[in-house]
């Protein structure tokens, strides 16, 4: 265990040890990663998932690291199979774009590429794109598909290598990859040394305010290293000599937060959005350690109303399956109370399909199967697609079939 994960003892952010545990979660295994039996799923190594947050600077956080290796090896979360994704990236890019015009022909890089969906309507409009991303697999497909993406972490010392070789860049993405970096330091002065004098940087994370309000467990695992509000990251941003000039939540995930951020010698207006959004932080505590304690009592709330279902459902001998292979499955399974009950899982990913997420060793089956093995439940692990996959099923709840919806809270449909 000590080879593959770390424990670090200070803040990401602002670097003070003041860090108090606020949410103690149950040890999962690294997420995204199938194998071909239900053995090795199982033997699996589980790690840490606890949430942190500073008492000076007030950053969510997660203190325990995986390696690169653990983490990104055989990875299998691919960007244009996720639900809305492509169509978000068009409309992102199309704003980038439009709004702050960018010379066309210069250069765009995306820091956490995977598989160059944000960069290919980049380039479709005329760019020079580059992804990077650690990711070897995911990466080779980008670049076979025509995005070139270098298959590293982004460092400063990358970030040099690509500067001497590419030029600067008008513009650089991090689409949830700014929650991914342990050393968000390092990587946030190499995206600043690469980025041209008028340049933009546009981050987009899950906002730790809808993860608080919606209680959406399934964003905590181990590649989501940080939980971004505004009011800690613009301090920690300016310290490194750049501002955020606007920033616009999203329902996207359930609840995004999208900065556009400009070297600070170039950041001569701010939009009204920064201010706004670091009033409503103000108004709801966001940085007060109360909010991710009271946050915790829900969830040990939550899991006392699964107990009580899932004893009901194994007395009455119920069927129990799951709807999505979703890289926030064993979060949910495990931080919810769902250990041991389910007997499959359903999912039509053919890079999923017959084999075993790390975990419990639950096997993966095509959705036809719902309607062949009548389950009586199905848990939807798939959370942020829990509408869509209910209206889509209409005939099995006519049937007497019970969905279970667990975010924000549990619900039997």
């Amino acid at each position: 265990m000590d080879s593959q994960v770390r424990h670090r003892l200070n803040c990401r952010l602002c670097s003070n040890s003041a860090v108090e545990l606020v949410v103690k979660l149950e040890p999962i295994p690294p997420q995204e990663i199938y194998f071909d039996n239900e053995e090795q799923a199982k033997k699996v190594e589980r790690f840490p998932v606890d949430v942190y947050m500073c008492k000076l600077c007030g950053h969510v956080q997660q203190l325990d690291i995986l390696n690169s290796e653990a983490l990104w090896s055989d990875y299998t979360y691919y960007s244009a199979n996720a639900k809305g994704m492509i169509e978000h990236f068009e409309k992102v890019v199309e704003d980038i774009i439009s709004t702050y015009k960018p010379p066309i022909g210069s250069l765009v890089i995306d820091v956490g590429s995977n598989d160059g969906s944000l960069l290919k309507p980049f380039k479709r409009s005329g760019f020079e794109v580059l992804g990077i991303d650690p990711a070897k697999e995911i990466a080779e497909l980008a670049n076979s598909h025509g995005i070139p993406t270098i298959p590293e972490l982004f460092t400063q010392e990358l970030a040099e290598l690509i500067k001497k070789e590419h030029g600067s860049a008008e513009v650089i993405t991090a689409f949830n990859s700014y929650a991914h970096a342990d050393d968000l330091k390092d990587l946030t002065l190499g995206i600043k040394h690469l980025l041209k004098k008028d340049g933009i940087f546009v981050f987009e994370v899950q906002y730790l305010l809808d993860v608080i309000q919606k209680m959406l467990i399934g964003t905590i695992f181990h590649e989501h290293m940080s939980h971004h509000s505004l009011t800690p990251l613009k301090i920690f941003l300016e310290e490194m000599g750049l501002t955020i000039i606007k920033v616009e939540r999203l329902n996207i995930q359930h609840g995004s937060l999208i900065g556009v951020v400009k070297k600070t010698e170039s950041a001569a207006e701010i939009d009204r959005s920064v201010k706004n959004l670091l009033s409503l932080e103000k108004k709801e505590n966001l940085t007060d350690i109360s909010l991710m304690e009271n946050f915790n009592n829900r969830l040990l709330g939550i899991r006392r109303e699964v107990k009580v279902l899932v004893s009901d459902w194994k007395n009455k001998g119920y069927k129990i399956a799951a709807y999505g292979a979703a890289r926030s499955g064993q979060t949910l399974i495990s931080q919810l109370g769902f250990e041991g009950v389910i007997e499959y899982i359903l999912d039509d990913n053919p890079d999923k399909v017959f084999k075993y997420p790390g975990g419990e060793g639950i096997q993966v089956l095509p959705t036809k199967e719902l309607y062949k093995r009548k389950p009586d439940i199905v848990i939807i692990l798939a959370w942020v697609h829990s509408q869509r996959i209910i209206e889509q099923h209409k005939d099995f709840i006519e049937d007497g079939g019970q969905f279970v919806v667990v975010s924000p809270d549990i619900r039997v449909i």
